[in-house]
């Protein structure tokens, strides 16, 4: 099975806020997935990022795939801490 660690949007039209999904890579965007390992709201200045590091490294290891866009918020939470 392919996990991916990717965002599932909610919010209101024109105002997103996403959550860290850990998910089947054949799931929909905003469909079932495993666990959620954080929140992202690009709408607050400046943008909101809560990330549980732990438990996106757990995942790593165990062999799930970050998308383009986790993978910059995780570089960008990890230089923060």
């Amino acid at each position: 099975m392919a996990v991916k660690i990717r965002l599932a949007r909610h919010g209101a039209k024109k105002a997103p806020y996403y959550r860290v999904v850990v998910a089947d890579a054949r799931s929909p965007r905003d469909g079932r997935f495993i666990e959620e390992v954080g929140r992202y709201n690009p709408c607050a200045s400046p943008a909101l990022v809560n990330l549980d590091m732990e438990k996106i490294e757990t995942w790593i290891k165990q062999g799930a795939q970050p998308t383009e866009t986790v993978a910059r918020l995780i570089k960008a939470a990890g230089k923060e801490a």
